[in-house]
């Protein structure tokens, strides 16, 4: 259920949503998440805590027997429906942000 709080635009908070977006229906775990983003695990567990925690993000853990399988469960995180909308429009607005402060430009060039 999104709401209308939004979490901090950072560097990293983007990199995980673009993590996620790149598939929206499919769920990843967050060693995945990490590895797609280019993040350590540490970044990546309270980003995802924060999205979930406005709307942005769901999470289901794992159905599995630890012993059997050898590791612990793992908690599987997706964006919600609401969530994807909110992301595409947050990407676009941090994008163009950046765009406009001239972050995206060569060196040299000229926004």
């Amino acid at each position: 259920m999104p709401t209308d709080r939004q979490p901090r635009m950072t560097i990293p908070t983007q990199l995980v949503l673009r993590a996620l977006l790149a598939d929206p229906t499919r769920e990843l775990y967050g060693v995945e998440i990490g590895q797609a983003a280019g993040l350590p695990s540490g970044t990546v567990h309270p980003i995802l805590a924060r999205l979930e925690a406005v709307g942005w993000v769901e999470s289901t853990w794992e159905q599995i027997d630890p012993r059997a399988v050898g590791r612990p469960a793992r908690r599987y995180y997706k964006l919600t429906s609401g969530g994807i909308e909110l992301t595409r429009a947050a990407l676009a607005r941090a994008y163009n942000t950046s765009a406009r402060a001239g972050w995206l430009n060569p060196v040299g060039e000229e926004p």
